[in-house]
Formats: structure tokens, sequence, C-alpha cells
């Protein structure tokens, strides 16, 4: 697998106005690796992630990315006309064109075929996060990057939206870059995990997954061993106004 850096921020940070959105951060997506970047709502994971695709140009830092890559999005929120009589397979076809065989890849590595002539509006949040999947890697990108993948799907869905994830990595080789407000389950194949919340609170892999029936019982993932738990501490608080206050000194720990 090659180490080739995709995209990569160092110390950067990105001020609006007199307020710090984000500041001090620092990771590296690879070619065929996935980092999840996680927070609470407000955190700068946008922000972090706009940096480092080059929508944004840090205040102050800097951000590398590497000349010709192509990048596939999967929005968080899509605005749809849901009157509208619109079938999966159009749906494909609407702001780009990908070649037949392209398309052919990407449904079959999704497992979307039987929903091609399917409106939108009737498919589930699982289904529909398929799709936007599909239509993404139809384009065959460099980096893929996922906003909220999980957002209005079911825990069994959840699973199985990472378990797709995955295998789309291993089989593109392409890097995958991760944003989620949720704390505390993330995939226990990403490599790296960015907690930010203004900064870079902690970074590093997520922690085995507990092999107990009760924890698989009350994840609904009985069966599975690929979801773990990320657990860490903050040793210090934020203010309202983006200041960092450390408690005994900087940085945060893993469990």
């Amino acid at each position: 697998m090659s180490e080739q850096a995709l995209i990569q921020l160092t110390n950067a940070g990105y001020q609006a106005t007199d307020k710090w959105l984000v500041r001090d951060v620092s990771f590296t997506v690879n070619q065929g690796e996935i980092v999840t970047l996680i927070g609470p709502n407000g955190s700068g994971k946008s922000t972090t992630a706009k940096m480092a695709l080059g929508i944004l140009k840090p205040t102050i830092g800097q951000a590398f990315r590497v000349p010709g890559l192509k990048v596939a999005y999967v929005p968080q929120k899509l605005t749809i006309d849901w009157t509208l009589p619109l079938d999966v397979e159009h749906f494909f076809r609407l702001t780009s064109k990908p070649s037949n065989e392209a398309q052919y890849r990407a449904i079959e590595a999704t497992g979307i075929a039987h929903l091609l002539n399917q409106e939108l509006r009737s498919l589930s949040g699982g289904e529909f996060q398929r799709v936007l999947i599909a239509r993404a890697i139809a384009r065959e990108p460099n980096l893929l990057v996922l906003d909220e993948p999980v957002q209005g799907v079911d825990f069994s869905g959840e699973n199985e939206l990472y378990q797709l994830i995955g295998t789309i990595r291993d089989d593109l080789n392409c890097g995958i870059l991760m944003i989620s407000h949720d704390l505390h389950v993330v995939m226990a194949k990403t490599d790296q995990v960015i907690c930010l919340n203004g900064h870079v609170c902690c970074s590093g892999s997520p922690i085995t997954v507990s092999q107990t029936d009760e924890f698989q019982a009350l994840f609904g993932v009985r069966g599975h061993a690929d979801i773990a738990l990320y657990q860490h501490h903050h040793d210090h608080h934020h203010g309202a106004d983006g200041s960092i206050t450390d408690n005994h000194h900087a940085g945060c720990s893993h469990d």
C-alpha cells in the first residue's frame, strides 16, 4: 500500500473576523488510508476539511494537495425536490457522466443494481447513502470525502456502510477522509482518528473493540468485530471565544 500523501495540513488554522474557527491542525491522508475527523458540532471539522481540500486558504500554517488530485464528495445533506419523479439511474447522470464501465463498477461495489429503477423518494436512509457513495466512486477518485456518512441510518445500516467504506478503500486504493460528530463509535478500519474541538484534542488509531456479548448487544453489532470505541478524555477546557485553558498540561490522552 502506497504511502503517498494526498492531502496534508501542517499547523493550519482559519480565522473568521476575530474568532478562530480552528487552529494548530496537522494531519495527513495517504493513498489507501482512512482518516476520520470527529468532534461536536462547531468543533471545526468542516472548516478543517475545507482547508485540506483547498476550498479555504489557511490563515496560518500550510495546506498541501498532491497535483492532479481527483476528489469525490458525499455531502451530509443534499437538497432535492422530492416531488420530482427522479429515479436512481437518472440521478447518476445529473451533473456528471461517468463512463458506462465506471458506473457499472460503482453499482456493483455498492450493491444498488436492484435500485436503479426506483425513485429516490422511495429509498431508505441506508439505500440513499449507498446511491450517493456509488455516484461518488463512479468518478474514480483519488480521495473520497464522506461528511456524516451514516446520518439517518440505523445501527445495522451503519455497520453495513462502514463495511462498504472499508471495501471501497481496499478496492480503489484511494484515500478516504470521513467527517463525523460521533465521539463514541467509529470504524475500526479507520487508520487515524483526529478529535477536534477548535484544535486537535487528540489523535491516533481507534482502540480494539470489546468482544463482550454485552457490548455487541448494546451497539447492535453482534457477530461483527469491526466497530470500535475510541475512548479519550481531555485535560483542558474550551472557552466560548475559542480560547484553551489547560488543567495540568496541554494535550489529550487515550485510554
